[in-house]
């Protein structure tokens, strides 16, 4: 389908560079980032990201700049940057302004803006068009228009990508919105549904992930209690998955840029409200807990194997906040790290996907190569990386000493031949 409008994607990460590459192999597309780096990283083919091939960055049109004057060339601006809490987990919206007083600076007469950030209801309309307005000097529904679609990008999956996922869109107007789902829809195989509201299209992306928060944080409370019991849990969850309606979640770390980050959204806009959510924030009390659980139980079976912890070595494997990915924003496998040090434990980290660099700098983690581990008392099965996934127990424990202990986050060690080895095996 021929493209009408000419596209800017302002952001190039996990969300915006799928984005681009799409709607680049069918019109001549704007890609946009303030990190030159990762600008001339594109120019270069390359993607550290791992979310687009090489042969899809050489066959879209892409003009990738870190120039704002660029963006004149376009008169639809995507703009698909994060959107973190801070450290009290409150909104940081910095980037979503920070891109907007961007795109002002570009905006002209007829253009329309739509945001793929996730965000509260109303951010779009009440805090990035003041913005816009301010930067251009132009009037919104009079001289340009906005919209929101919301991003559904998951890291590391190849099979739900940008074009096979069905795409919410909404804009201020119904023409506005007739628009934007043409430009999606001239792309995005799986269709498009059209939200009644901007609001209505932000509100669906963010109970989107705190779904699916809640049914974990279940799953990782019923952990707790099976623990406390002696039961297995992926035992319970596998007997309990021949029903026809149960739900196939299961326990685990709950982090990165959405499910770990969004309800935070809504709890903030229900409080400015004056509700204050009660399940949603219980769910996220648990599943922010869940290293501090991993790492205690650690130390309690090395404690009844007989090691010594204070000085002792663990090898923590995987650090990137899910499988597959060398994503690392937001990784709770850090709340095990930190935790483990905090009983003096002497803590080794290894991770085939993650970049040694950002580990360094986001979480102050030194990456050994799983050939060099020193030899550990414990090792933490952290992420289910393909590479991990791949080892016998055997080859878990040539990287091990005395009396080893295994805890398995992911519940990828065969259970039946680690107690035929008599070994410490838990599994969460």
């Amino acid at each position: 389908m021929k493209m009408k409008r000419k596209v800017s994607v302002v952001g190039l990460g996990y969300v915006g560079l799928p984005v681009a590459v799409a709607i680049g192999k069918i019109a001549r597309t704007v890609g946009f980032d303030i990190k030159s780096d990762r600008i001339k990283e594109l120019r270069k083919g390359k993607d550290h990201t791992g979310e687009v091939s090489v042969t899809d960055l050489k066959t879209a049109d892409i003009l990738f700049t870190d120039r704002i004057e660029d963006l004149r060339l376009a008169d639809f601006h995507i703009v698909a940057v994060p959107t973190p809490v801070d450290n009290a987990n409150r909104p940081d919206l910095t980037p979503v302004i920070k891109a907007s007083e961007t795109v002002g600076k570009a905006l002209k007469r007829g253009d329309i803006v739509v945001y793929e950030s996730t965000v509260y209801p109303g951010v779009t309309e009440e805090e990035c068009v003041p913005v816009l307005e301010k930067v251009s000097g132009l009037k919104c529904g009079r001289d340009f228009k906005v919209g929101y679609s919301p991003e559904r990008i998951n890291p590391g999956d190849k099979e739900h990508t940008f074009t096979k996922i069905k795409k919410v869109v909404s804009g201020q107007d119904a023409r506005t919105c007739d628009i934007v789902a043409e430009v999606y829809g001239s792309v995005v195989k799986a269709g498009v549904f059209k939200a009644s509201s901007i609001k209505v299209a932000e509100a669906a992306k963010v109970i989107e992930n705190t779904q699916r928060d809640l049914n974990i944080a279940l799953m990782n409370e019923l952990a707790i209690i099976f623990d406390k019991m002696g039961i297995d849990t992926n035992e319970v969850l596998e007997a309990a998955g021949t029903k026809w309606n149960f739900l196939k979640f299961k326990p685990g770390l709950v982090g990165g840029h959405c499910i770990g980050v969004d309800p935070y959204y809504l709890t903030h806009k229900a409080e400015q409200l004056g509700y204050i959510p009660q399940v949603i924030l219980a769910g996220r009390r648990i599943n922010d807990g869940m290293g501090k659980f991993i790492a205690q139980h650690t130390i309690k079976e090395m404690i009844n194997t007989g090691h010594n912890v204070l000085g002792s070595t663990v090898t923590v494997l995987g650090l990137t906040f899910k499988e597959n990915c060398p994503d690392l924003r937001n990784s709770k496998v850090a709340n095990i790290i930190n935790e483990l040090k905090e009983y003096g434990v002497n803590v080794q980290v290894s991770d085939p996907n993650a970049d040694p660099v950002e580990a360094m700098h986001e979480y102050g983690v030194k990456l050994t190569p799983f050939r060099k581990l020193r030899k550990a008392s414990a090792v933490v099965l952290a992420v289910a990386h393909k590479e991990y996934r791949g080892l016998s127990i055997r080859q878990i424990l040539k990287t091990m000493g005395r009396r080893p202990v295994i805890i398995d986050v992911k519940g990828v060690v065969d259970q039946v031949a680690a107690r035929r080895m008599g070994l410490s095996l838990w599994r969460l």
